[in-house]
């Protein structure tokens, strides 16, 4: 497809770098020479200098012929009135468009179709809707849903207390008391497809495939219950849009919010949106600010400010205080690898996030012609990715036993899903026509955009 990237930030960058990967002809679009300057010495893309919104620049990236027009500039309103030229241009073209400000919410849902948005994408938004999810059960590090909430995989370290170290796989069903399969193994940065003799040691972290409603019973088999089975009050530092989005879903879910902000007159804004929430007036990066405000009493500790540093110090520090739950919001996603072991919980990237859903969104389109994803999600640090597939008339080796399917090297179907029945696969399972099947991928210059990708032959 030919797609225009307006904006050529880092969340530009990022989606300039994986549909370019994808076989898709990319052009961005940016005012800042440097940027498109560093964009070119990484990427072989056309570049267009000059501001986004206007016809004669997106003339110049000739959106007219385009696919897709994806806006992720640094303003929302360049964003929205980029989409909306480009409609003007083409009315065959799709648009996407980032917009952050939670004012314009409504606007956009109640004129989506008069704006020319094919979809809209906030990272705050997404963000707080992950933790919020990471908090339902905090014993596990991330958690990613497939099959219509059937199916997740889920992320788990081995420690002393889980009793997996020196485990083999097939003796897992024994431990963990329900169905479930390891399907990619992290140790030491380097990630791992592994079989039946893969030996588990102290420190791996686990990328497990397992049943929903089963969730709950490996948790207690497996005996990694954190101290408190729910969370009931939660301490939030910093008072940004991501703070206001998860405090509103928290407290629906019957969960007493803290919320640690500095700016006076930040916390006074957010006292004013969220009067059932405590808003405390106080540097969370304080040790005598978080004891005083009940951080030892706090289930889940989630960091939030502008500082990658210190949300990791502060999550560091709150874990170990012993606190239950500790999730911490970075922007770089290289700090996934540097810090996921030194006390700082389940890491989000919004960024990443944000990318995540345009690509899904654009995998979607590219499906209508040339393939049959349904979800996709990356894992482990972004080594692997797990892809949901419906299984068509086109796809080859249906019916056949998985022992006797010619996978490609770093490819393991994880999970299959019939009329609303899911199986975690052996040898002898099969998947048939109309079947989800759920398939984990090591990343690699492989682009698995159909089911039939993933077979030798």
């Amino acid at each position: 497809m030919n797609i225009v990237i307006a904006g050529g930030g880092k969340v530009g960058a990022n989606l300039t770098r994986q549909l370019q990967r994808e076989g898709h002809d990319v052009v961005v679009v940016d005012d800042d020479p440097a940027v498109l300057q560093g964009q070119l010495e990484q990427y072989d893309v056309i570049m267009v200098q000059g501001n986004a919104a206007a016809m004669d620049t997106l003339r110049l990236a000739k959106v007219e012929q385009a696919d897709l027009l994806i806006a992720v500039t640094g303003a929302d309103e360049i964003n929205i009135l980029s989409c909306l030229t480009a409609r003007r241009l083409n009315r065959q073209i799709h648009t996407i468009a980032r917009v952050r400000n939670p004012e314009y919410k409504e606007q956009l849902y109640e004129m989506r179709e008069m704006l020319g948005l094919s979809l809209s994408v906030n990272p705050e938004l997404s963000t707080a809707r992950e933790i919020h999810h990471l908090l339902q059960l905090p014993a596990f590090l991330h958690r990613e849903t497939f099959a219509r909430g059937l199916v997740e995989i889920v992320e788990l370290v081995v420690n002393d207390q889980n009793g997996l170290d020196g485990v083999q796989l097939k003796d897992l069903y024994d431990i963990a008391g329900v169905k479930v399969l390891v399907c990619a193994v992290l140790r030491q940065g380097e990630i791992t497809i592994p079989g039946g003799d893969f030996v588990l040691r102290k420190g791996d972290h686990l990328y497990v495939t397992a049943r929903t409603v089963h969730l709950a019973q490996l948790i207690k088999n497996l005996h990694i219950a954190p101290k408190v089975e729910k969370i009931r009050q939660v301490l939030l530092v910093g008072g940004g849009r991501i703070s206001y989005y998860l405090t509103q879903r928290l407290l629906a879910s019957g969960i007493k919010v803290k919320i640690l902000e500095q700016d006076p007159v930040r916390a006074e804004h957010l006292a004013r949106l969220l009067p059932k929430a405590a808003v405390v007036l106080g540097d969370g990066s304080s040790q005598e600010v978080l004891e005083r405000e009940g951080l030892d009493e706090s289930d889940a500790l989630v960091t939030l400010t502008g500082m990658d540093e210190e949300n990791i110090v502060i999550s560091m520090y709150g874990h170990a205080m012993g606190v239950c739950k500790v999730v911490t919001k970075v922007n770089r996603l290289e700090y996934s690898n540097m810090f996921s072991d030194l006390g700082v919980g389940s890491l989000v990237i919004p960024k990443e996030l944000c990318s995540a859903s345009i690509v899904r969104y654009v995998r979607a389109m590219n499906n209508k012609q040339t393939g049959s994803v349904l979800t996709l999600h990356r894992i482990a640090n972004g080594l692997v990715e797990a892809l949901e597939f419906r299984v068509d008339a086109n796809v080859r080796w249906r019916d056949t036993p998985l022992k006797d399917v010619p996978l490609k090297q770093g490819v393991l179907i994880s999970c299959i899903t019939r009329q609303g029945e899911m199986t975690i696969p052996d040898g002898t399972s099969v998947f048939r026509q109309g079947d989800t099947v759920v398939v984990v991928v090591t990343a690699s210059d492989n682009t698995f955009l159909q089911m039939n990708d993933i077979f030798e032959a």
